[in-house]
């Protein structure tokens, strides 16, 4: 293990020098990749120099998500506390369904969840768990929201004609989930946005009322706290309403953007969370913890004991169901993602999560006020998001951000709303800072300087 650890030692530490000189790494087409790179599996083993070799090569030349050149994806950069944590999961290896296999641990993340249904304004019945992402966790709500309905589904399985509502803007996890709970991608109503991106309450009204009319029942509203291309809040007050009118369970997907929670200058974003009956957090995007931290919480802890909960005598051996989460949890045995988390919030405070939220925001405001005074951008963008979306000098996203790509200048993304196609640059690495802002305009500009021929407008 000690050699071992010295390997790991010798790659982080090159890696990160390297990374400051070289932001993105080299770009390998996937049609080459097994060529480039020593992949393959043999019978008898290497020894650990040819190992090292090899991992160096593969880590020197995968996507460098944690740089100043990374604004492609809804995660970005490195909190270093959090990755202790991790690294110390990885170590000790717990299996998180039982306290009998986690021990403290089980207790680092009761401490989580009943910390963040404190803030969110809940009492004593509240109670949440972890999963492997933000994807999981909505469909944890959803299963939830079709068992409260009707408990029976549990042991009968679907008999009704049930239905669910979301933001045409919203993640596409939702049709997916309507799938696997036998609800049926067909019965799920994707419903208009405002020209924010953010659902039509008017809309959704009239859309349940008109499904309750043909014999449908309604079970489940999901609002967005964070869309994924402009990053809008669905308005949770309005929402809770209709919901709270129709009696349907109100889920909120707040993996991209449900962290403003922790910050009193972005909180109303989210104002009306306390009326929900669950909300998700992925503190991989914005608190910037390493791949996967998904949250998921709930008003009332029956409704994860009634949809998850399966006794098992060879597992739930000792303590009571309040230490055993695989009781309340989708999986059985799981990784610690909790552990990352607490020690990051644990080293620098709420206060220091609110502040890596805020940091975010601040890059947005920033790179948002240097595209509405150029005259070379189109802006697309919504204000209170980190999602930046905009065009230069007319040039098709879709090729500009391929060509970065391919290039090894910029990791950036591209999005759609409605009739517009765009570049979308996430600011959800609070480690850097205004000239990181800044030179990524700069790279871009210079790069189109260069190659303006190739590019169509």
């Amino acid at each position: 293990m000690e050699q071992t650890l010295e390997v790991f030692d010798r790659l982080v530490r090159e890696l990160l020098a390297d990374e400051a000189k070289n932001p993105v790494a080299e770009h390998i087409p996937s049609a080459t990749v097994y060529e480039r790179l020593d992949l393959k599996l043999q019978k008898d083993g290497i020894s650990t120099t040819e190992l090292e070799a090899a991992l160096k090569d593969l880590i020197f030349t995968s996507p460098r998500t944690a740089t100043t050149g990374f604004f492609n994806q809804l995660f970005g950069g490195r909190q270093d506390k959090a990755i202790l944590g991790d690294l110390l999961s990885v170590i000790l290896n717990n299996s998180m369904a039982t306290y009998k296999a986690a021990g403290p641990q089980i207790a680092v993340e009761k401490t989580l969840l009943r910390q963040v249904c404190d803030i969110i304004g809940w009492g004593e019945d509240a109670d949440g768990t972890l999963a492997p992402g933000g994807s999981m966790t909505n469909f944890m709500g959803m299963l939830m929201a079709r068992d409260a309905f009707n408990q029976n589904i549990r042991f009968e399985g679907v008999q009704q004609k049930m239905t669910v509502y979301t933001s045409i803007e919203s993640h596409y996890s939702t049709p997916k989930n309507a799938a696997f709970s036998g609800i049926g991608r067909d019965n799920v109503r994707m419903i208009a946005t405002d020209d924010q991106g953010r659902m039509d309450p008017e809309v959704l009204r009239k859309t349940i009322q008109e499904d309750v009319a043909n014999g449908f029942h309604p079970i489940l509203i999901n609002c967005t706290a964070g869309t994924t291309v402009l990053g809008a809040f669905d308005n949770l007050v309005e929402a809770s309403a209709i919901a709270k009118e129709f009696n349907i369970w109100l889920h909120v997907d707040g993996a991209y953007g449900g962290s403003v929670l922790f910050s009193d200058q972005y909180r109303h974003l989210i104002d009306g969370v306390e009326n929900v009956d669950s909300f998700t957090i992925n503190a991989h995007k914005m608190l910037g913890t390493p791949l996967s931290c998904s949250l998921i919480v709930v008003k009332d802890k029956k409704n994860l004991h009634n949809s998850f909960s399966n006794d098992a005598s060879y597992l739930y051996q000792t303590d009571h169901d309040g230490f055993n989460p695989g009781k309340t949890s989708i999986q059985c045995g799981r990784r610690n993602d909790a552990l990352k988390l607490w020690v990051l919030w644990k080293s620098v405070g709420t206060n220091g999560l609110a502040a890596i939220v805020n940091k975010q925001f601040e890059l947005a405001d920033t790179a948002r006020d240097y595209v509405r005074r150029h005259p070379d951008y189109s802006d697309y963008s919504v204000d209170d998001t980190v999602a930046i979306c905009f065009n230069y000098k007319g040039i098709l996203a879709t090729e500009l951000c391929t060509a970065l790509y391919e290039h090894s200048e910029l990791l950036v993304g591209y999005g759609s709303f409605r009739d517009d196609t765009f570049i979308r640059l996430v600011t959800i690495n609070a480690t850097n800072d205004t000239d990181d802002i800044l030179n990524f305009f700069k790279t871009l500009e210079t790069f189109v300087a260069e190659n303006d021929v190739v590019f169509k407008k």
